[in-house]
């Protein structure tokens, strides 16, 4: 095969490189600017909000009501748009388009990059929210299926469901297909570093090397790691729940629980993850990721054997109907003419999760670009959009429905839910089925596995934004931020609970959510470009010649473009 073909006809004209300016020593590999800039705001936002105590606490909830209700309208309508975009690329001539090039080769099989994938974009929010979140539509119908349903009746689980679905569906993945597609392109198949600043190159050019970029990859730093914090809360809040059920199972005596016990546990979670991060990706991430997913998969049979297997079922097949039929206005709906009510709901819940999701989407975006290189952008846009949304109406389905059978046969999941909050939701709903015990350890255990692929994930991709986009960083630099993540995730639940991680979330994805609408374009004319290339002239000559010097097997699509060039001597061997 040929050496370069890639470089030569794809990459842009430029000497820079990855890291090229980088600071190096005391084991660290660091951007000049990036690195000390975001690591002195995070120590002047963490001193402040330890110092202000209450204050801080106040001045979150003035920041997430103001956001609700000035810029909720503007969630709503960009996470929509996000999903027509990706789902424009994947069926377009763009989707033959392969990350890295035509020569370029998957570096995991396709059962380790969807455990990856799916491990670092939902888990920690699935298992807390997969019980609580139906249960509260069941007890209060969402404004858009006002009068569609009696609350607390049979018929209320179908809305219930379509709207858990519509928060864990398409929607969230579509906004991690577009970060991930973009960093994957400008990274693989033009040679940038792997930072959001790259995904600008067809704006910007060698700007992207300044402070426009340095603005930019501060902005992922800081969404990443506020993203991030709030789901590490809201596992360590299940993780010290699941604890107190199941030693008092099993010994007769609870735990602890509440914020101290929380921050204790976070500590200790935070060391088993450094311990992941620093053994790398292959070794630690891929193989914890992998047994994640066998624990996911475990849990998941489980229950639909010993619950309500064919409610479960019925319900999922009953709610994708809702969802679907009701997709379009679901998805653009502001409540704009149903009252304060509507916009409150609205506030917590679907504008909340959108910011989640937005400030997320540099974590799970880079993440899923560093693992997808070799993918067609058409598998890309399946496997990252379409395969894990089906999985979780699968899962919301199977545990969603188990708890809306109990409480309909007299359960009392609800009034748990009431007195205890929302993390005993999960331990609740176990406790009605055969094995709860059993099930409540399990489920404690898939939490951990959760948190400590998310705190590995995060931290590989903070390390790539503050290396200057460098693949691989130095095992310090990696446990450095391992720890850092886990500290800001203690201090915010020590100021503020639930409402600061929440407030952090939905403020970092508001100006992000900006950089992504931009991103829509950069992302268009690369691949464009990209197509022009392989239609043009010079890259069949350049194709035959190395068809002609080499034992190579081309493969081209209908309309003559080639997507894939391999050493056919390699594929005759294997």
């Amino acid at each position: 095969m040929s050496e370069g073909l890639q470089v030569e006809l794809f990459h842009p004209d430029s000497d820079r490189e990855p890291g090229d300016t980088n600071y190096q020593g005391f084991g660290f590999d660091v951007h000049p600017v990036v690195f000390p800039v975001a690591l002195a705001v995070i120590v002047v936002f963490v001193a402040a909000t330890i110092l202000l105590g209450g204050q801080a606490s106040a001045a979150y909830e003035w920041l997430f009501n103001g956001i609700n209700a000035y810029f909720g309208w503007l969630y709503i309508l960009l996470v929509t748009l996000f999903i027509l975009v990706v789902g424009y690329f994947a069926v377009s001539k763009y989707g033959q388009i392969r990350i890295g090039g035509v020569e370029a080769e998957p570096e995991f099989s396709r059962f380790s990059w969807m455990a990856m994938l799916f491990s670092a974009g939902m888990g920690i929010g699935l298992m807390f929210y997969s019980v609580a979140e139906p249960m509260y539509f069941f007890d209060g119908i969402p404004p858009f299926f006002a009068g569609s349903a009696q609350a607390g009746t049979a018929a209320a689980g179908g809305p219930a469901l379509a709207q858990t679905f519509f928060h864990w569906g398409l929607h969230p993945w579509g906004i991690y297909a577009l970060v991930g597609l973009g960093l994957a392109f400008f990274s693989f198949n033009r040679g940038l570093p792997l930072t959001f600043r790259s995904i600008f190159w067809p704006v910007l050019g060698e700007r992207i090397y300044g402070w426009p970029g340095h603005v930019i990859d501060l902005l992922s730093v800081f969404a990443t790691l506020f993203g991030l914090s709030t789901s590490l809360g809201l596992g360590v809040a299940q993780v010290n729940q699941g604890l107190d059920v199941v030693a008092g199972s099993l010994f007769g005596a609870g735990v602890p629980t509440g914020t101290t016990s929380q921050i204790v546990l976070i500590a200790v979670i935070t060391l088993i993850a450094t311990a992941s991060v620093a053994a790398g990706l292959d070794d630690g991430v891929r193989r914890l990721s992998t047994v994640n997913l066998y624990l996911m998969l475990l849990m998941l049979g489980f229950l639909i054997v010993v619950g309500p297997t064919l409610y479960i079922f019925k319900g999922l097949v009953n709610g994708l109907g809702t969802y679907f039929v009701n997709l379009p206005g679901l998805s653009l709906y502001t409540g704009a003419f149903a009252g304060q009510s509507a916009q409150d709901f609205l506030g917590s819940w679907t504008i909340f999760y959108w910011g989640w999701w937005i400030s997320w989407s540099p974590f799970v975006g880079m993440f899923i670009a560093r693992i997808s290189k070799g993918r067609t952008v058409r598998e890309f846009v399946a496997g990252v959009l379409v395969l894990p949304s089906l999985f979780s109406f699968l899962w919301l389905s199977a545990f969603g429905g188990s708890a809306l059978f109990a409480q309909l046969g007299g359960g009392g999941i609800l009034a748990a839910l009431s007195n205890q909050g929302q993390a005993i939701a999960m331990f609740s709903m176990l406790s009605q089925y055969p094995f709860g015990a059993a099930a409540s350890v399990l489920a404690t255990l898939l939490v951990v596995t959760f948190f400590v692929t998310s705190s590995d994930s995060g931290s590989l991709v903070i390390d790539h934004l503050t290396s200057g986009g460098k693949h691989d960083v130095p095992k310090v630099q990696r446990i450095f931020w391992a720890l850092t993540e886990g500290l800001v995730a203690a201090v915010l639940l020590y100021a503020g609970g639930l409402g600061a991680l929440q407030t952090a979330a939905v403020t970092t994805g508001l100006p992000f959510a900006v950089v992504l609408l931009v991103m829509c374009y950069t992302v268009y004319l690369g691949l464009k470009n990209e197509y022009e290339i392989l239609e043009s002239e010079a890259f069949r000559d350049y194709i035959e010649e190395i068809r002609d010097d080499e034992d190579i097997a081309v493969t081209s699509s209908g309309d003559d473009v080639v997507t894939d060039v391999s050493d056919e001597s390699a594929t005759t061997d294997d």
